[in-house]
């Protein structure tokens, strides 16, 4: 077993409804996209957005007739950010320490994509433990461990012309904020401090990057689904100028606040960005 089951957080999924829509959405952010990659014995498929520690996953149904993991149901109300996949080195060893703990999980099990390269399909391997949906409130959340780490994280992909470095915050729209992030420090193992500013918000440093939980009344967008959802993502990047010039080339509407840029869920495939100079 292994004490500390998760290492921080390793991807943001957003569900879309057009692949390739969305990819063009994307890049037109300043993000570099990766090649298109396709699950193995399911119906979707992905296009992904690398930083160094962590990424974006756009993820679409390309074959409706198969396993879509519930992402069918999901786009049907809406697109947007859909769940966390959290980093472990060691998928078996954390569904164990988590099991002990009495943290019901479904895994380890091994999922490979079918990752279209120029030169050639090659085939990244993860092992994936799904936790209990009692265990991890107000998001769908489960624990990713890579197999083919040089397969997916190739240097040119995690160079973006909008200076992105990587997540820097999650927002999610819970009832009670302090019983979520109570509940993510304890899958954590390890010792954590959930900051309570307000009785309405709860923060939890979770591997570097805050999740920040807040009761729906208190954001600042218009609600896209009964909570919970995740209603934000913050974005680091090297130099707040190239974004905004990306943006503004691409004539994206935003909100300059200095040192931080913020978009409407609209253009970002239902999910509300900021880029924050780090």
């Amino acid at each position: 077993m292994i004490k500390d089951p998760i290492t921080g957080i390793d991807h943001a999924l957003i569900g879309v409804r057009d692949l390739d829509a969305a990819r063009e959405t994307w890049t037109r952010l300043g993000f570099t996209v990766t090649p298109r990659g396709r699950h193995i014995g399911w119906g979707t498929a992905n296009y992904c957005i690398m930083f160094q520690r962590d990424y974006i996953e756009l993820l679409g149904i390309v074959d409706p007739g198969q396993f879509t993991n519930d992402l069918d149901r999901f786009l049907e109300k809406r697109e947007g950010a859909l769940g966390l996949a959290f980093a472990t080195s060691d998928a078996a060893a954390a569904a164990a320490e988590l099991t002990a703990r009495g943290i019901a999980v479904d895994g380890p099990k091994d999922l490979k994509r079918v990752l279209e390269l120029p030169q050639g399909d090659v085939l990244p391997a993860f092992s994936l433990v799904h936790l209990s949906p009692d265990a991890t409130p107000g998001l769908k959340a489960f624990l990713c461990q890579h197999l083919s780490r040089d397969l997916v994280w190739q240097p040119q992909w995690t160079a973006h012309p909008n200076t992105a470095l990587g997540i820097r915050r999650v927002t999610v729209a819970v009832e009670e904020p302090e019983v979520a992030a109570q509940a993510y420090a304890e899958i954590w193992g390890q010792e954590v401090d959930v900051f309570l500013a307000k009785p309405e918000a709860a923060d939890l440093l979770f591997g570097g990057v805050p999740l920040q939980f807040l009761k729906p009344e208190v954001l600042e967008i218009e609600r896209p689904a009964d909570p919970p959802f995740i209603a934000h993502l913050g974005i680091e990047v090297r130099d707040v100028a190239s974004i905004r010039a990306c943006l503004s080339e691409a004539e994206i509407p935003f909100e300059d606040k200095g040192n931080t840029l913020l978009l409407p869920p609209e253009a970002g495939n239902g999910v509300e960005l900021s880029f924050d100079e780090g």
